[in-house]
C-alpha cells in the first residue's frame, strides 16, 4: 500500500467520483489513477467504489471506512511535514485562512498588514465564503483555520473558540423616515420595512429571530438576503429596503449616501468565532496570526481547546 494510492482514492472521492477532475487536481493521468485504485483494492481485498462500466458511481460500505481512514492518514502525513518545516524554517511557509466577506473587508485588513510585515516570507491565502462553507473547508482540511461570525461547529472533529463581541445596526439611505425618530430604534420600526440582511440572519435560534419572537413580533419580511455586506448596502442605496448588518461593516466615509442607526440595544451580542480541526498542526506563525487578531488567544489556550473533549468559548 502506498500513500500515493490513498491520495488518488481520496481525491476521486472529493471530486464526486469524477476521475478526470481528480486527475487534473493531482496533475496526473486518468488511467494512472484508475490503475492505482484497482491495485489498492486488490491489496485490500475489497472494492472501494461501485462501477458502472468504466465510471465510478458510488462508494461501497467498506470503501467509506477506508476513505475516511485514508483522509486522516494524509492529514497526519501533512502534520509530520509541517513539524519538520517548523524547526527547519520557522518563518517560511504558507498559511491559508477561510473567513466571511464582512470580516475580510472590515476586521482583518490591519491584522493582515501587521502579519505580512512580521512574516514577509509566509504566503498568506484568504478564502471568503458563507459561515457554513468555511466550517466545511476546515473540516476537509482545505484551510488551516476559519474566522467567522455565528458559525456552527457540531462536528466532533472541530473546535470553536469565541472572541470579540459584535452587534448590529440598521443602515438606511439619506433622508429615510427612520432617521427622524426622536427615540431609540424599536423592533416594530424594523418590521415596518422590507429588510435586506445576511442570509443566515433569521436562521432557527439566531439572535435576531429570538429577539422578535420573544417580544411577540412576527419576523420581518426579508426582501433580499446575501452573505456579502457590500451587496446588502448596494441594494439599500437602491431603495429596496433597510439593511440589518454588523455594526463594524459600516464606514461613514466610504458608504456615502447611507446612514447608520444603532440596533445594538435590541439584540444580544454575537461573537467572532475561530474554527479549527482538533487534529490540526499549526505552525508558529499561525498562532501569531490568531494572537494578532485576538490578543488574549494564546498558544496554550488554543492547544487546551484543541486537545480537550469540549468546546471552549471565551470573549475578549
Amino acid at each position: 500500500m502506498k500513500l500515493q494510492q490513498l491520495r488518488y482514492a481520496v481525491e476521486v472521492y472529493r471530486q464526486n467520483l469524477n476521475v478526470s477532475e481528480a486527475a487534473e487536481v493531482l496533475f496526473t493521468s486518468q488511467p494512472g489513477i484508475s490503475k492505482q485504485i484497482r491495485m489498492l483494492e486488490e491489496e485490500l481485498g475489497v472494492r472501494l467504489f461501485i462501477r458502472h462500466g468504466k465510471r465510478m458511481v458510488a462508494v461501497t460500505a467498506p470503501g467509506k471506512i477506508v476513505l475516511e481512514t485514508a483522509e486522516r492518514i494524509l492529514r497526519e502525513v501533512q502534520n509530520i511535514k509541517s513539524i519538520g518545516t517548523e524547526f527547519a524554517d520557522q518563518n517560511i511557509g504558507s498559511l491559508t485562512i477561510a473567513t466571511t466577506h464582512t470580516l475580510a473587508r472590515y476586521a482583518l485588513p490591519k491584522i493582515i498588514s501587521a502579519f505580512v510585515e512580521c512574516y514577509p516570507q509566509v504566503q498568506l491565502s484568504i478564502h471568503t465564503a458563507s459561515p457554513k462553507a468555511i466550517s466545511h473547508m476546515v473540516l476537509e482540511g482545505e484551510v488551516d483555520f476559519a474566522i467567522g461570525m455565528e458559525m456552527e461547529s457540531e462536528h466532533p472533529e472541530l473546535r470553536k473558540l469565541s472572541c470579540k463581541a459584535w452587534n448590529r445596526s440598521i443602515v438606511v439611505p439619506d433622508n429615510h423616515p427612520l432617521l427622524d425618530l426622536k427615540r431609540p430604534l424599536r423592533l416594530e420600526d424594523i418590521a415596518a420595512y422590507p429588510l435586506i440582511t445576511y442570509d443566515i440572519a433569521f436562521a432557527e435560534q439566531s439572535k435576531i429571530a429570538r429577539a422578535f419572537t420573544q417580544e411577540g413580533y412576527q419576523l420581518p419580511r426579508v426582501k433580499l438576503a446575501s452573505a456579502d455586506t457590500d451587496v446588502i448596502k448596494t441594494y439599500v442605496a437602491q431603495g429596496l429596503g433597510i439593511g440589518l448588518l454588523a455594526t463594524m461593516a459600516f464606514d461613514s466615509k466610504q458608504d456615502e449616501g447611507l446612514q447608520q442607526i444603532s440596533a445594538e440595544h435590541l439584540f444580544e451580542p454575537s461573537f467572532t468565532q475561530i474554527i479549527l480541526r482538533q487534529d490540526v498542526y499549526l505552525r508558529g506563525f499561525g498562532y501569531e496570526f490568531l494572537a494578532l487578531f485576538a490578543p488574549g488567544l494564546t498558544r496554550s489556550r488554543i492547544e487546551s481547546a484543541l486537545y480537550s473533549s469540549y468546546e471552549e468559548d471565551f470573549s475578549i
